[in-house]
Order: C-alpha cells, then structure tokens, then sequence
C-alpha cells in the first residue's frame, strides 16, 4: 500500500510523516530527495545553469535554492521549466524505491500531489490541514518572508480543495500530542485495511 501525505505549506506534513515513519513504516521526503539528490545532479545543475546563467550558483557550483525560488515563483513559465528538469526524476526515485521493496507500505511526502494530478499513485491519501494564520506564522517562523509565504501557498490548490479530495485529514493547529493522537489513529485506520508496516 501507498499512502500519500500533502496539505498546505506550514501545516505539518513533515511532522505527520515522521511520525509515521517512527511507527515504522518507510519514508519518501519528496522534499528532501529534491533537495539531496536532484537539485545536487550535474545535469539538472547545468540546465539551471544555461536558463538563468550563473547568478543562481552558489560559489561551490551548487544551485543556489533560494535564488531559484525567486525565480520561479514569480514567473509560471519558469516554475514549469524546473518542474519539467524535477518531477520525472522524482517519480523515477520513487519507483526505485519502491520496487526495492514491493512488499512495504509506503508513506510518501507530496507538497503537490493533487496540483500534479498523482492520485493514481496512492491507495490512501491524508491531507494535513491548519489555519492560514497558523500556516503564515510556521513559514515566518522558518524564515519565509511573509510575501513570499504568501506567493508560495497562492501558488497551489486551496488547502479547502485539498482537504476535500483527501480520503482522511488530520488537522493541525493544535499541539504535538493532539495531532500524534490523530496519526495513531490513522495508523489504526490503515491497519484495519490489512497495512502492515
């Protein structure tokens, strides 16, 4: 079984994910693989390199993550240039993994899993949820300007959307002890469909 995690920037889903993952079932950080492993690949690199020239590097070579971002969110003809470089060596990442152990159940963290039409990836999708307010102050918290928190959360579907087309939502907005309740409780869920982790 395949469980997709998504929702809002600032909601959660990276603290629903490992606690999923400390539960033990194994873990995709979209996030993370993107980050690690395709923004740091030489030819990925070397296509920021020839669309936006040097400016984007940082001094050692490497993309310079924020600079992209810039870039990007302003302008969706750029955003769909790095998407097109990412997202298919990101599902290819996901397909290894996966087929390295078929027999798993998988959770696997997508920012923007319905934006990309990936449902048909997933047996089960959880959609993690909070207020704007409370979604405003974590990326403020982790340093996103509160305009460009803003451009970033405009740029994907209503968290409202998301929660519909989810099969299950936990919300927080609460504390960490409400919302581990809310994934024990998915845990129980998912297990009452014969996951076993």
């Amino acid at each position: 079984m395949t469980i997709g995690v998504t929702g809002g920037m600032g909601c959660g889903k990276s603290t629903v994910t490992k606690l999923l993952a400390e539960l033990g079932y194994p873990l995709i950080d979209s996030d993370q693989v993107v980050r690690d492993e395709i923004l740091t690949d030489p030819e990925v690199v070397d296509l920021a390199r020839q669309r936006w020239g040097a400016e984007v590097l940082t001094a050692e070579g490497l993309l310079d993550r924020a600079a992209i971002a810039q870039r990007v969110f302003a302008d969706a003809e750029e955003l769909e240039a790095l998407e097109s470089w990412v997202h298919p060596r990101l599902y290819a990442r996901w397909r290894e993994r996966m087929e390295a152990a078929p027999d798993q159940s998988w959770v696997i963290e997508v920012p923007l899993l319905f934006e990309k039409g990936l449902e048909n990836w997933f047996d089960f999708i959880v959609c993690v949820a909070s207020s704007a307010d409370v979604q405003l102050a974590r990326l403020t918290q982790r340093g996103v300007p509160h305009a460009l928190a803003e451009q970033r959360i405009s740029k994907q579907l209503p968290l409202a959307r998301k929660t519909v087309l989810a099969d299950l939502v936990l919300w927080n907005d609460g504390t960490l002890p409400f919302l581990r309740e809310q994934v024990d409780a998915l845990h129980e869920e998912l297990g009452s469909r014969q996951v076993n982790p």
